[in-house]
């Protein structure tokens, strides 16, 4: 499927094919049975576009701006007055403006109804550069997240060396501050480049009162009016993500740890004035030992000391003492009632609030619970957080939360693994405006309120059918000896589906030796049952029989946003970062 020269450098007897990219047969068969005389005028590409495309509403004028848009190409003698020839067809459908999401079409959920029916894009340990230990901690990394995306920010904040300020670090480890006003700065400098919608910040606090009437005076300077406080009110229901456009929100719990320590203090300096100010009541138990800036490092996560900043009670004495003026500023209200996971799970219909789980306790959970947490899921904010041992910063499969309703699943990302590319698949959709509505199966209670049950298998819905034709663009955005020192690469691509347990699957093309624009056309197909939650996902690698095969590019997908179609699908990194060249050229089918 590609004309092939040879370009030979004799001083290093290297050999390498320089390729020039050639429609594909089908692709030549379409465009014989849409033009004329070898021309595809605009009434042609129009017909076309609905047709094959399937895109029912286009104009004469929609086809007429794909001609106009060619006109770049018009120095090569392919774009011609009366119409398109072969090659001009295929650079159209090859192109950047072919993609297989729509680039027009926007935010274009409903964005309408309350924060706990949307998923939305969670950081964890937003602050960290690196590994889970030793890295440092910066703005940097909050400020590529929210470019990103990212609607979630999680801070762990510290009393600084000196006790009189304070530091967003990883309690536990060896990661080096950095200081909170800067993030919070950052957060606002940055927080609404990418997305109007609103932003989370979750605070891990470990402060003394003092030092939240600190943070509590740093935030409400820095947001000023875009900071949503309800005030000492308790939300019956979130607001929508529309009515909180352009705002900060804060989530937190009021800090135990320091609290406790505290009043331990204030019972011995009293048992030491002999006032009989020490309460029988006071607790009285052993205070935590905690670790600040000082801390021995550790590799034990925080969360797994804390239950992932939710180990609290909402009628715990610690409360009282916090300041006023920071209790004020929580429109969130994490909590993790006492009484195991079954009382946490219980939905007040007089409030609201978040709850935090590791990701192994979800995964212990959904066993046993997981219609119970459909149901506060609907309701309620479930946060699910990489368990304490991953400790490189690598992820965890995101499709559990997602499946039984979870809004923040919260992800390291720079991580940079497979499921961190299915964090950035799932929020490609809707416009990439961080916020994707869940499906109404998630939402909806029954007559006898029954919810979704995400263990029950369930029948097919539709097919995808995915035909990949070919790829290009390695020669030119990678070094010509990066895939093999002596030969061009062999190339195979990886195609699948990432979703609810009975769809998830991963075929694979054949390997095509020595090609740099390989042309596989190989068709798949994929059952789904739940295409709501499916994400396609398709990766190229290039294979060494000696050594661990290359990478080549990924991407992933909603389902539920494809284009049908003939499409051009961009790859990226294994950061997430778009290629400038490298696409695969695909049809994308529902049977």
């Amino acid at each position: 499927m590609s004309k092939q020269t040879y370009r030979v450098c004799f001083c290093c007897r290297r050999r390498f094919h320089v390729s020039v990219s050639e429609a594909p047969e089908e692709i030549k068969s379409l465009f014989d049975q849409y033009s004329e005389s070898g021309i595809m005028t605009v009434d042609h590409l129009r017909r076309f576009l609905i047709e094959v495309q399937q895109e029912a509403n286009v104009t004469r004028e929609d086809a007429q701006a794909i001609f106009d848009g060619l006109r770049e190409f018009k120095h090569l003698t392919i774009h011609h007055r009366r119409g398109l020839n072969l090659e001009a067809f295929f650079k159209y459908l090859f192109g950047d403006a072919n993609p297989p999401l729509s680039p027009s079409i926007g935010v274009h959920h409903d964005m309408t109804a309350p924060l706990s029916h949307y998923f939305i894009y969670t950081g964890h340990n937003s602050y960290l550069t690196g590994n889970q230990l030793n890295s440092d901690c910066s703005d940097g990394p909050i400020i590529q997240a929210l470019q990103r995306g990212v609607r979630v920010i999680e801070l762990d904040i510290w009393p600084n060396s000196k006790k009189d300020n304070v530091d967003v670090l990883h309690g536990g480890t060896l990661t080096a501050p950095v200081e909170l006003i800067r993030c919070l700065k950052s957060i606002k400098d940055h927080a609404f480049v990418e997305s109007e919608y609103p932003v989370v910040i979750t605070l891990e606090d470990h402060l003394t009162p003092d030092l939240q009437a600190k943070v509590a005076e740093m935030v409400t300077q820095t947001f000023g009016d875009i900071l949503f406080t309800p005030g000492s009110e308790i939300l019956k229901e979130f607001p929508s993500p529309e009515s909180l456009k352009r705002r900060i929100i804060i989530s937190t719990k009021p800090p135990k740890e320091y609290l406790e320590a505290k009043e331990a203090k204030e019972k011995e300096n009293a048992a030491q004035k002999g006032s009989g100010a020490a309460d029988e009541e006071a607790w009285g138990k052993e205070v935590p030992n905690l670790k600040c800036v000082d801390h021995v490092p550790s590799t034990i996560d925080k969360d797994d000391l804390d239950e992932g900043d939710d180990n609290d009670n909402e009628d715990d004495k610690s409360q009282h003492y916090a300041a006023p003026e920071y209790k004020h500023l929580i429109a969130i209200h994490a909590g993790k009632p006492k009484g195991g996971l079954k009382e946490c799970l219980k939905v007040d219909p007089d409030k609201v609030r978040r709850l935090s789980l590791s990701e192994q306790q979800l995964e212990k959970a959904v066993g046993t619970y997981g219609k119970d947490i459909v149901r506060f899921t609907q309701r309620n904010i479930l946060r699910v957080y990489p368990k304490g041992i991953r400790i490189d910063s690598s992820n965890y499969n995101p499709l559990i939360g997602w499946s039984h309703g979870a809004q923040m699943v919260a992800f390291n990302m720079q991580g940079y693994d497979r499921s961190l590319w299915l964090m950035h698949g799932m929020f490609r959709g809707n416009g990439g405006c961080g916020y994707v509505k869940k499906p109404d199966f998630l939402l909806k209670a029954g007559p006898h309120n029954e919810v979704f049950d995400p263990k029950v298998s369930l029948p097919v819905k539709t097919t995808l059918k995915v035909i990949v034709y070919m790829g290009d663009g390695w020669y030119r955005d990678f070094p010509h000896t990066h895939f093999d020192a002596y030969s061009p690469p062999d190339f195979y691509a990886r195609v699948g589906i990432a979703g609810v347990p009975a769809d998830t699957v991963m075929k694979k093309t054949r390997t095509l030796e020595d090609n740099w624009i390989p042309a596989w056309n190989e068709d798949f197909e994929f059952p789904l049952t739940v295409p709501e939650l499916a994400l396609l996902r398709i990766e190229v690698h290039e294979y060494d029989m000696s050594e661990k095969d290359d990478f080549g590019g990924q991407t992933c997908l909603p389902v539920s946003e494809l284009r049908r179609g003939i499409r051009a699908v961009p790859l990226h990194d294994q950061k997430g970062e778009k290629y400038k060249s490298v696409k695969l050229l695909v049809r994308l089918e529902f049977i």
